[in-house]
């Protein structure tokens, strides 16, 4: 049994990752993404999102991570001083099997990657326990909360709960690449519990 033969995916690495089902506003203004920009509205509103390894968002030259995520393009508002603004929802996660040269812009040839069709209940309650753990610690410091994520679905829960964490990129990444979603969650659970850890050690500290 074979999987699904690659396709040419558009790319745009960040400096953050994207989560299947989160929002991402953003601002473009370099001209090789405006470009891209413009072959995307005119074609099927995708591209990729990619998290950067080394280097920085503008200029190339960068080193990226090989999964990332689908990006649907929702609206794009032309702005002041050449800009455009874009707002982008997370869909399904990709593979980069081979990068292509950056001209006009970068692309790659990526695999699509299928999502586990369950995810334990379980396991999901940890999560959703530690985030409010950790959440508590966070407003007795004086931190301004979110509300929890309490989505219906599993799975939309699951990656509603990896885009509110407050970790670190790597680790979102960490939580991105992982094609079982139980070790996802399970990963997610321990993130979460570090996290809430280090708040509760600098609230016994006064």
């Amino acid at each position: 049994m074979t999987g699904p033969p690659p396709q040419l995916l558009r790319m745009f690495p960040l400096s953050s990752v994207l989560f299947p089902g989160a929002v991402l506003p953003l601002q473009v203004f370099e001209s090789r993404y405006l470009r891209m920009l413009s072959d995307v509205a005119q074609g099927d509103r995708r591209f990729g999102v990619v998290l950067i390894e080394r280097g920085s968002e503008a200029g190339g030259g960068d080193e990226r991570f090989r999964v990332g995520t689908v990006a649907r393009l929702a609206r794009l508002n032309p702005m002041e001083h050449g800009r455009v603004g874009i707002l982008v929802v997370g869909a399904e996660r990709f593979r980069v099997v081979d990068w292509l040269p950056d001209d006009p812009y970068p692309r790659a040839m990526a695999i699509v990657l299928e999502e586990a069709p369950v995810v334990e209940l379980a396991l999901l309650d940890e999560a959703v326990r530690a985030l409010r753990r950790l959440y508590a610690f966070a407003s007795e410091l004086g931190a301004v909360t979110g509300p929890v994520p309490e989505d219906t679905d599993p799975v939309q829960l699951m990656w509603a709960l990896c885009a509110v964490a407050p970790i670190t990129q790597i680790d979102r990444q960490r939580l991105l690449e992982p094609d079982d979603a139980g070790q996802r969650v399970e990963l997610l659970t321990e993130l979460l519990r570090e996290e809430a850890n280090v708040l509760e050690k600098r609230l016994a500290m006064g």
